[in-house]
């Protein structure tokens, strides 16, 4: 077994990691840049090395800094978690090349499966379905226009290379192919450093189904069943379970099956997911299933597997890179039960999902009620130099309906302040009728947004009402409280309150005592017409940029605005897409909050700005 490991990630992950490592006896070294120097990852290993600035392309992905401290700290083997260098074939061939043990696939694998036409290929000669598309060599503009058109939209352009929802565009008219694809092209080349791309057809109901599969070097190769990912954002997953919902015998046993043949056809070792769409318009049937990519590291929903079938997998892949043969063969697995994970985000639904970024001062989830893999504690950064995640909810019960209900218990429970965060849309994306029912596919959430992200406020009473019985909460205490006393003047009796869809409300109580404070975990419950409000004191006003009530577009993140799409003075309707800021490697489009005129627009595009910059102004109508 391998005696030292260095995890090339941060965060949850690394965190996750080094969980599994130490009840192995493994000693563990971290990575870390300038934004990551007090992070949780950083002291939980039993060593740490900076390997340079914030920006994750000079720190987390230079390959060349993470083998050099992994050399000069004595660890055997370099595992990288998901993201980052996890699926560069180069990185793990160096890794090798330096005489160290890499805690995944071989690279002749990753780049089997690391270009999406390739692999495609691959699979058909291995005689696993695949989806209608084009994969050719001709990139032009006028070649993909044609192909689309030939195919029939919808159509899907993703890159080739691409990966974690990124460099994918869906296209419903021909008209629209051009816009869709100098977009799809530039976050490819941002994110992956290519832009090429692939089409494909667009699957009108379409659920995504994947399969965990892990190989070793002794030629054995396993299945852990499925997962369905079906309920995603912008082609990233927010919801996941496992079994999929809906999934007899039958066709599990084809899908899985399949999933073995496309791992085995590319000699796979280690952990990897074998990506499936279905066709879910009259179920899951295994005639309707299609191969989508093969992800060759580890995924970020996995601990859904690991709870239906009481596995750890990062256990699993460290005895495979030690050259251990897999420990349980496929009889020995079963389904136990039913999982479901939630993504919890710093970002904010109610303006476009935008990232909230800032100090979070309390965070608590009850781990009675869930597992909760996360790299955030109180006190920590959220940066706009990585994904927003702040934890992954994970919720084990009997049946799916009890692991659902379970998952919004959790929900409802936690505390993470001040900043705005996706709590509230999952809560009652959970509780969506069309979900609960099981019948779900990748187009529910923008089909049902608004109802999921706007909310009813809850009047002035029951928020008075909700502040008193904060009062006398456990964290209601003297010291947590002010009476607003002042010489010659008025005692205050504003309460500034936040609710778990991270809205902050201002009421004013009758008395002369004031509550002012953030009393940890301490919530209040208000139940008005049909919608159950959580409301806690709250301390700041928190959050992102964005778009304000007075009209003014800031950025909500540094970075690099790429399109300016009106022009200063022009008339916009509420909802149209004034500008688009590339950050956070990914591209945020900022739209009117109301019906009114352009006015203070100077920005161009290419250029740079920083967090809260004023972008533009739209004068209401």
């Amino acid at each position: 077994m391998i005696k030292s490991l260095l995890i090339a990630n941060r965060g949850e992950i690394a965190c996750r990691v080094i969980r599994t490592a130490r009840r192995l006896g493994i000693r563990t070294v971290a990575v870390y840049s300038d934004a990551d120097a007090n992070a949780l990852h950083v002291r939980s290993a039993d060593e740490a090395v900076h390997i340079g600035p914030a920006a994750a392309r000079e720190s987390y992905l230079v390959g060349e800094r993470i083998i050099a401290a992994a050399l000069a700290t004595g660890a055997e083997a370099i595992h990288p978690g998901y993201g980052f260098l996890s699926e560069n074939a180069a990185f793990a061939q160096a890794v090798l090349d330096a005489g160290l043990v890499w805690v995944g696939p071989k690279p002749a694998s990753i780049t089997a499966m690391g270009l999406k036409d390739a692999a495609k290929a691959r699979m058909i000669a291995a005689g696993v379905p695949v989806t209608p598309g084009y994969l050719g060599e001709d990139q032009s503009e006028a070649r993909l226009q044609a192909e689309a058109d030939a195919i029939g939209y919808p159509v899907l352009i993703k890159a080739v290379a691409g990966g974690g929802g990124k460099g994918m565009r869906r296209v419903d008219a021909s008209a629209d192919f051009a816009e869709a694809l100098a977009s799809c092209r530039r976050e490819a080349a941002s994110s992956f450093g290519d832009d090429r791309v692939l089409i494909e057809k667009y699957i009108l109901s379409p659920r995504h189904i994947e399969v965990q599969v892990f190989g070793d070097a002794h030629g054995n190769v396993v299945h852990l069943f499925e997962r369905d990912c079906s309920l995603q954002r912008r082609h990233q997953k927010v919801i996941e379970e496992a079994p999929a919902p809906g999934m007899d015998e039958a066709t599990r046993a084809a899908v899985c099956d399949a999933a073995v043949r496309a791992a085995k056809a590319v000699d796979y070792e280690g952990a990897g997911t074998i990506e499936f769409i279905a066709d879910g318009s009259e179920g899951l049937r295994a005639d309707r299933v299609w191969f989508m990519e093969m992800n060759t590291r580890l995924q970020v929903e996995h601990p859904v597997t690991e709870a239906i079938t009481g596995v750890d997998l990062v256990e699993w892949q460290l005895r495979v890179a030690s050259g251990e043969a897999l420990p349980k063969r496929q009889e020995d697995l079963a389904i136990d039960g039913w999982a479901v994970e939630a993504r919890l985000y710093a970002e904010d639904p109610t303006k476009g999902f935008l990232p909230s970024i800032g100090r979070v001062d309390d965070f608590h989830y009850p781990s009675h009620l869930a597992r909760v893999d996360t790299g955030v504690e109180a006190g920590a950064e959220i940066s706009p130099f990585y994904d927003p995640m702040i934890a992954k909810l994970i919720v084990h019960r009997g049946d799916r309906a009890a692991a659902i209900e379970g998952l919004r218990a959790t929900l409802d429970e936690g505390v993470v302040g001040p900043l705005v965060t996706n709590s509230g849309f999952l809560w009652r994306l959970l509780g969506h009728a069309a979900f609960q029912a099981g019948v779900v596919d990748t187009g529910l959430i923008e089909r049902n947004l608004e109802s999921l992200t706007s909310r009813p406020e809850p009047s002035v009473e029951g928020l008075a009402l909700a502040a008193l019985r904060l009062a006398g909460s456990p964290g209601g205490t003297p010291w947590s409280s002010r009476s607003g006393l002042r010489l010659n003047a008025a005692p205050r009796r504003d309460v500034r309150l936040a609710d778990q869809f991270g809205r902050r409300f201002e009421v004013d109580l009758s008395g002369d005592v004031v509550f002012d404070g953030w009393p940890g975990e301490a919530l209040a419950s208000v139940d008005e017409g049909g919608e159950r409000f959580l409301v806690r004191f709250a301390r700041t006003e928190g959050g992102a940029g964005g778009v304000a009530s007075d009209g003014a577009i800031r950025a909500p993140m540094p970075g690099r605005v790429i399109s300016v799409d009106v022009a200063d003075g022009a008339r916009v309707i509420k909802g149209q897409k004034l500008l688009v800021l590339e950050a956070m490697k990914m591209e945020h489009a900022l739209t009117a909050p109301f019906d009114g005129t352009v006015t203070g627009l100077s920005i161009e595009a290419g250029a740079q700005v920083q967090v809260d910059a004023l972008l533009a102004h739209v004068e209401k109508d």
